[in-house]
């Protein structure tokens, strides 16, 4: 809703936080590479399909099996054909190796494509969660948390998470049985040339215990430059026309360019890292291969081991160091993931459901009372930060069919008596009641099904008018919604478009002028027909042409209704029913546009 007393709206992003650092403090996110209780979190939108992780954890120990059988074939067609020249049976040996190949290639696709699968299918469940979780906060949790952050959770998080299921927590199971295998075998093989082969395990344990570090503080530091690059580009596209009309094009793009090459520098630590972890594991592997071609020249010489022997060990030590190389970027998966994880389990946890119907005391009224005023504020007190109030004792009663209008200086607190009244928030103190029901102990839908709410700032979503006169009602029809353009004085812009009510509406409505934007919204209120009417400046962009047609609709739109009229034109407030004069978060004076002109007060 748009608030005419700004300075006394809700806090912006940057000044809930105290600074856009602040701001980003969510961001800030370590976490581990692995997270049992994050994992079990997960598992709720990973649970009901099971059974793609199922085949994808079966499948590991066949794609395993399958591989490290290659080796000690070869080494039977060394030592028992090639070493004696024998040709029998080496050509089956080289179509089961063939086929061992190709069962390997054809078992690792199915897994990659169960997994692929499971991780679509679960971050689609994710992201429904999240958007409902969101869409359904009420309007101080969006005063909170730039709307570029939320982006970031149901698109780049999300997208982390399931590059997991991809590249990241299975996978690391399936190398981690794999090594172990390869070194079974190779102590089953050879006891001996198995110690000698990993002689340089301890320098890979700590170059993977440095590149942990280093990745784990690189990483936190990427997440907080990318979502401050999100905010910004979010905010700027946002409000493209006031940076252009200020000329705030280049300023806007040195500030983007310094987030990016923030974000670029984040990226250095894990660059290193990863590099690192490459060169040094590929050296690593080298070195360990040719040591035991050299270790094993004289053994092979006393006839301790076998040249098949040795060709098996060069294979499996091959294989073995080529997860271990690659671990740096798989972690770099799991440190995403998890940050991401935690991050969208911060967001799915707030407790800020919009407007909740509380729990009533035994023996309360909820039975509504016709009688009673409409609308009634009693002593509402409210503050959108602590220590500057902005409502302070405010009671005000108002009739049915009774228009009232609100008037008083910028940051009065005009429009937060309309948030208030629809629940965007709740006051600290007092209580505001319709038809004698304190609107906390009403169903919020129930409550904003009898409100509408027209303001300046007219936002149409992206479609067509059918959809945004309709907004979901599926009993709208076609004559409805011509009659409620013709009752506004909106027919026209429906007959300067060839498409009629299925004239395309771009983004917020960018190819209408202000002034049909503001039409269109007039049609949409008749069509709910209301029976509590909040205008809050909705004159405010029609040109005077058109504000003749504009009286006679509203007249006809509040006629019966009880209406909030928030407004400066004198046109519109002169003849309402009851003038309410707010001043520093008070009621100052009320009375009819005569009573208070003959008063002389505010």
């Amino acid at each position: 809703m748009t608030d005419t007393n700004h300075s006394t709206s809700a806090p912006s992003p940057v000044q809930a936080g105290g600074s856009g650092d602040r701001a980003m403090a969510a961001e800030n996110v370590l976490g581990k590479a692995y997270d049992a209780r994050l994992m079990r979190r997960l598992w709720t939108f990973v649970r009901p399909h099971w059974r793609l992780l199922l085949i994808g954890l079966a499948l590991i120990p066949l794609t395993i099996g399958l591989e490290l059988a290659q080796p000690v074939l070869l080494k039977r067609a060394i030592d028992v054909n090639i070493a004696n020249h024998n040709t029998d049976g080496l050509g089956v040996l080289a179509l089961i190796y063939l086929g061992l190949v190709i069962g390997s290639a054809l078992i690792g696709f199915a897994q990659l494509y169960a997994l692929q699968l499971l991780g679509q299918r679960s971050m689609h469940n994710l992201r429904g969660a999240i958007y409902r979780q969101v869409i359904t906060r009420r309007a101080a949790f969006y005063d909170r948390i730039p709307v570029g952050r939320l982006l970031t959770r149901m698109t780049s998080d999300v997208e982390s998470i399931n590059e997991m299921f991809a590249s990241g927590v299975v996978t690391l199971i399936a190398d981690f049985v794999k090594l172990v295998a390869i070194v079974g075998i190779m102590f089953w093989l050879n006891v001996k040339l198995t110690l000698f082969t990993f002689i340089t395990l301890p320098i890979l344990i700590i170059l993977i215990g440095w590149s942990r570090k280093v990745m784990r503080k690189s990483y936190r530091a990427i997440r907080v430059k990318l979502a401050a690059m999100n905010s910004h580009v979010q905010e700027h596209l946002s409000g493209i026309k006031v940076v252009q009309l200020f000329a705030r094009e280049k300023a806007a793009a040195a500030t983007y360019n310094q987030i990016n090459q923030d974000y670029r520098t984040a990226f250095l630590g894990v660059i290193k890292a990863d590099s690192t972890m490459y060169a040094v594991v590929e050296a690593l592997g080298i070195t360990s291969a040719a040591a035991l071609a050299w270790y094993s020249g004289g053994e092979i010489g006393r006839g301790a081991v076998t040249v098949g022997l040795v060709v098996v060990f060069v294979e499996y030590v091959n294989k073995f160091f080529i997860p271990v190389r690659d671990f740096s970027s798989k972690y770099s998966v799991m440190q995403g993931a998890m940050a991401a994880v935690e991050r969208i389990t911060e967001l799915l946890d707030t407790d800020e459901p919009d407007a909740p119907t509380r729990e009533l005391v035994p023996g309360t009224q909820t039975i509504e009372d016709r009688a009673q005023p409409v609308v009634e504020f009693d002593n509402i007190k409210f503050s959108y930060r602590p220590s500057e109030p902005v409502l302070r004792g405010v009671s005000l009663a108002v009739d049915r069919g009774e228009t009232v209008a609100v008037v008083g200086a910028t940051g009065s607190g005009k429009s937060t008596l309309i948030r208030l009244l629809a629940r965007l928030y709740d006051p600290s103190e007092g209580s505001i009641r319709v038809h004698g029901v304190d609107v906390r102990d009403m169903d919020v839908q129930t409550l904003r099904s009898r409100l509408t709410f027209v303001s300046q700032d007219v936002y149409l979503f992206s479609g067509t008018i059918r959809d945004n006169l309709a907004l979901g009602n599926l009993e709208a029809t076609e004559e409805d919604m011509l009659a409620a353009l013709e009752r506004v004085g909106a027919i026209g812009i429906i007959d300067r478009r060839n498409q009629g009510l299925d004239a395309e509406v771009a983004e917020r409505g960018s190819n209408f002028s202000a002034g049909e934007r503001q039409l269109i919204a007039f049609a949409r209120a008749l069509m709910r027909d209301p029976e509590i009417l909040l205008l809050d400046e909705a004159t405010a962009h029609v040109d005077p042409e058109a504000e003749e047609l504009i009286e006679r609709g509203l007249a006809a739109l509040m006629e019966g209704r009880t209406s909030f009229v928030i407004a400066h034109r004198l046109s519109t407030i002169r003849n309402s029913d009851r003038i309410v004069v707010m001043s520093r978060g008070k009621l100052a004076e009320q009375g009819t546009h005569n009573e208070l002109i003959a008063h002389g007060g505010i």
